[in-house]
């Protein structure tokens, strides 16, 4: 079909004389009464539409042959189960494909591939034209019965393809074409199908030479799917010739020290050092163990990244990137998704940034255990549409070994095949056996041309198995007895391609021989200049952030009053929403003498002079544009038209973009592209904000493995601002807790910045601040507990002067308290929240002496601001108790980690206790005046005089 019209008039233009009077005339009957014309008629029309009032000729030109027996409606029956059996072959015959190395598979069903499930004969086929069966038939096939045959062939091979989920019309027609007219699958050349061999010689001799080399330490081999690498190569190629200048990959540790040695360069005798200097694998238990890093990384070999700039011809010139990655697998997708279009992203001006995504391509490689098995897949697969997110197409490859460690895939899915998820995504895919590597690489193919062409995602499911066990230490055969009898007597990959090529006369035996040979020379060489030399331990190289480190967050008064001036203009033709526009209007005043500065404000604020500096910004999260409790506003809707406009893309003072983009309800998934994003674009401030500070649970593995450790495994700079709405208010156990105990129980090391503010202003100056380190050394992710009702609560609303005169403080103390310094007996130190509600009631009970009373907030919790905690200490001589405050129970919040680090500082004769609730198992309780009963006791007993 070369159009959307002939896609309309087909079959109509395979009838002709009386064949389509025939029709015509059902059509006339079909339109006074549906129901008086047989369902396939119905079918037809409802599809079709009505038939041309004249005869048409084929896609060819040439008149088409008149059907024996025309004016016979059963011939037309035949025509019409022609034309299921032709959709079922498109949308089944993966069922009947070769794809199964080892033949472990059930037999399918494939009954709906047979011309007899339809009524249908051979003589009844013969006796139909080509082209009256397949609409694109070529001029070799005679008749309907050889169409039938081609068709099937074309589908049900070493390679098998499934489009019929994608629904967009056109998409689906190319597919099948290049299926169909084996566009995509053209032979390779006799030089490439050598170097095809050479390439499957390189990754199956170094995984033999580690085999026998290092025996017994875990790698993970790629044998089984070899054909990996050479399909990698030919994407890799074909994406850089189509314009990408960054290439962006993710897999987990199967097969990863082969891709790092053949396709990120990774040079043998580095990994050989890594292997060489590694524990003996009798004192690991397990793979991640303490001892395993110890002497020379920060993680396990089969988790590090790399990077290689690569050249094709003279000028094309591409950077290509394996992200660093923990053995949870599936994650690492989203993080590449987020390198991609950081890649892709153009913040150099005001607005939004200006994708390309010619510029970037990602490729994932899964397991077929995970791919369905975890739903952090689903969740990055939705990029795929996304406006914040979609990336211009990324290129799936399953690594298919049939088993999950050592689980069957009967036991780790309930779907046919390890790809279906993708379906639901209207993913392209193609099944192909790794056994047949020629299939493998037009399925490479397809997948780029595709990719380029509609800018979409596409999947290759690659069947192949697994020559040893999960790792090399593991005997497979006590697991899948069956799998592994027939894999012992399976000839590897290259072997198979090497027989094959020998048949067809393309090489002799003593070339393929001395192939073998030149591969395993280049490892021994490699490994001799490792295996007598001790490289001493590589640490990872912790970097100590300087918290005296000078930063002037600070804006002049009349550059902030001209800016927010600029936040309250919109275009006249504009229409906010009038009860909004009065509280936007009331902001005209903040920075006046006498007005304040609330917190939404102090961040718009902090965002727009980022801007003015020249850095751009992106932040994300659920309902970011206008804020989870509708307090940002920073994305305006026209309450007449629905458009937006923002006012921080239209300032005069802006000189980067600002991204905003609402995401979808997700939060590991987003919360892994976000930290990608800012690693790949460490220029960049990259917020995050979840909709409550508890949904930061569902990301969990983001947290732990790459954001609050990146640093230290991989050297991976990070930025990355979190703001997780925090504190206790009556909304329940889900609501309340942003669960703070753990991000300070993975603080160490300087990973990072946790925060838990009291005043607007505090929340403008550490916003600034982490703008000002995103490129240094001194970078790290930023954690705040961000405020719900506090949002607008006066207490926290902040004067001019603060913005234009003053800087972040890793305490604060109360103002009007401690003016007496010897006569302080207690010292209470809290954050967040709880700081405010003791102001309030202090505020309540003004005429009660505390002179006896100084309560200090701690805004930084980590790094732990110990000489400023010090220091107010040694003013109060006569000090008895420091106590800790705080709503969360005793087990969660901030105590467990400040009770240590309080008594490293606390003056010998000082006693220090907590004040708050006791241990429990949930965060909150789910009755507001259970809530309320219990946060007014904890306010009390910390005002409450000591005896």
């Amino acid at each position: 079909m070369k159009n959307g019209q002939e896609d309309r008039r087909w079959p109509w233009a395979n009838y002709y004389g009386p064949n389509l009077g025939y029709i015509q005339e059902q059509y006339e009957q079909y339109q006074n009464n549906p129901e008086s014309v047989e369902e396939t008629f119905r079918e037809l029309f409802a599809r079709f539409g009505a038939p041309p009032a004249e005869s048409g000729t084929t896609g060819s030109g040439q008149q088409q042959a008149q059907v024996t027996d025309s004016s016979n409606p059963q011939v037309l029956k035949k025509v019409m189960a022609v034309s299921k059996l032709v959709w079922n072959i498109r949308t089944y015959g993966h069922l009947a494909a070769n794809i199964d190395p080892l033949g472990l598979s059930t037999t399918a069903d494939t009954r709906l591939l047979e011309p007899a499930t339809y009524g249908l004969t051979k003589e009844d086929l013969i006796a139909l034209p080509s082209s009256l069966v397949w609409e694109e038939a070529p001029t070799d096939v005679a008749n309907g019965w050889e169409a039938i045959e081609r068709l099937r062939k074309s589908y049900s091979q070493s390679i098998a393809f499934e489009f019929s989920h994608v629904h967009e019309e056109s998409e689906r027609d190319w597919l099948n074409r290049q299926a169909e007219s084996g566009a995509s699958i053209e032979p390779l050349t006799s030089e490439e199908r050598i170097k095809l061999l050479d390439r499957l010689i390189q990754a199956e001799q170094f995984e033999q030479f580690l085999h026998r080399t290092f025996v017994g330490q875990k790698r993970f081999s790629l044998q089984g799917t070899d054909v990996l690498i050479p399909i990698l190569d030919q994407i890799v190629h074909e994406v850089v010739l189509d314009g990408a200048s960054h290439i962006l990959m993710g897999m987990a540790h199967r097969g990863r020290l082969n891709v790092l040695a053949h396709i990120l360069g990774k040079p043998y005798n580095k990994i050989f050092k890594e292997f060489h200097h590694s524990p003996n694998k009798d004192i690991i238990p397990s793979e991640g163990s303490m001892g395993i890093n110890y002497g020379w990384t920060g993680d396990v070999k089969y988790h590090l990244g790399e990077q290689r700039s690569i050249k094709e011809g003279d000028a094309l010139e591409a950077k290509l990137t394996l992200a660093n990655n923990p053995s949870h697998l599936e994650f690492v997708g989203a993080v590449v998704e987020g390198f991609t279009r950081a890649a892709q992203d153009n913040r150099e001006n005001p607005g939004y940034p200006v994708q390309d995504v010619s510029k970037a391509a990602t490729i994932t490689i899964h397991g077929d255990a995970a791919f369905p098995g975890e739903g952090i897949v689903a969740e990055t697969l939705n990029f795929t549409k996304l406006q914040g997110y979609r990336n211009g197409g990324t290129i799936h490859i399953i690594v298919n070994n049939r088993v999950g460690f050592t689980t069957d895939s009967s036991d780790s899915r309930s779907t046919h095949y390890a790809s279906d998820p993708a379906k639901g995504y209207e993913i392209p895919i193609v099944h192909v056996n790794a056994d047949d590597a020629d299939a493998c690489i037009a399925a490479a193919r397809l997948a780029c041309e595709y990719r380029n062409r509609f800018k979409k995602d596409f999947l290759i499911d690659l069947v192949g198995y697994r020559r040893f066990g999960h790792n090399e230490n593991d005997d497979p055969e006590t697991t899948q007895p069956l799998m592994y009898q027939k894999v012992k007597n399976h000839p590897t990959v290259s072997v198979s391609y090497a027989e094959k090529l020998k048949q067809e006369g393309l090489i002799d035996d003593q070339r393929y021989q001395q192939m073998v040979q030149d591969v395993q020379a280049k490892l021994q060489e490699a490994y001799d200049l490792v295996k007598n030399k001790d490289s001493g331990n590589r640490l990872a190289n912790v970097v100590v952030f300087d918290k005296d480190l000078n930063i002037d967050t600070a804006v002049p008064l009349p550059q902030l009053q001209e800016i927010n001036k600029a936040l309250i203009t919109w275009p006249e033709d504009f229409h906010v929403y009038p009860k909004l526009q009065r509280i936007l209007e009331r902001r005209g005043d903040a920075l006046n003498e006498g007005g304040k500065v609330d917190w939404a404000l102090a961040e718009t604020l902090a965002f727009a002079t980022i801007l003015a500096d020249g850095k751009p910004i992106r932040m994300t999260g659920q309902d970011v544009g206008r804020g989870t409790f509708a307090h940002r506003h920073v994305v305006l809707h026209d309450s007449k038209t629905g458009e937006t406009y923002s006012p921080l893309h239209k300032i005069p003072q802006a000189r980067a973009s600002f991204a905003i983009y609402n995401s979808p309800l997700s939060e590991g998934s987003i919360l892994g592209f976000e930290y990608g994003y800012n690693v790949y674009s460490p220029e960049t401030l990259v917020i995050w904000e979840a909709q409550y500070g508890d949904f930061a649970n569902a990301a969990q593995v983001i947290i732990d493995q790459f954001i609050a450790a990146g640093r230290v495994k991989w050297a991976q700079k990070s930025s990355l601002v979190m703001l997780l709405p925090h504190g206790y208010e009556g909304q329940g156990p889900e609501h309340s807790s942003a669960r703070l105990e753990r991000y300070l129980q993975s603080s160490a090391e300087n990973n990072w910045t946790v925060a838990n503010l009291s005043t607007a202003a505090q929340y403008f100056h550490i916003l600034r601040r982490q703008a000002a380190i995103t490129e240094r050394e001194e970078a790290r992710p930023l954690i705040i507990m961000s405020p719900k009702s506090l949002i607008r609560n006066a207490r926290v609303a902040s004067p001019g002067t603060q913005f234009s005169e003053g800087s972040f403080m890793p305490i604060i103390e109360q103002q009007g308290l401690g003016e007496q310094p010897k006569k302080v007996r207690r010292l209470v130190l809290c954050t967040g929240k709880i700081a405010i509600d003791l102001e309030e009631a202090l505020e309540a009970d003004k005429e009660k002496d505390y002179s006896w009373l100084q309560i200090v907030r701690v805004e930084q919790l980590y790094p732990f601001p110990d000489k400023e905690i010090a220091a107010v200490m040694e003013r109060f001589t006569g000090l008895k108790e420091i106590i800790w405050v705080q709503e969360e129970p005793k087990n969660m919040g901030a105590w467990n980690f400040m009770e240590p680090r309080i008594r490293a500082i606390a003056p010998s004769k000082a006693d220090v206790q907590y004040i708050g609730l006791p241990d429990r198992s949930s965060p909150a309780s789910g009755f507001q005046e259970v809530h309320t009963f219990e946060h007014n006791q904890i306010i009390a007993n910390a005002l409450k005089q000591p005896e």
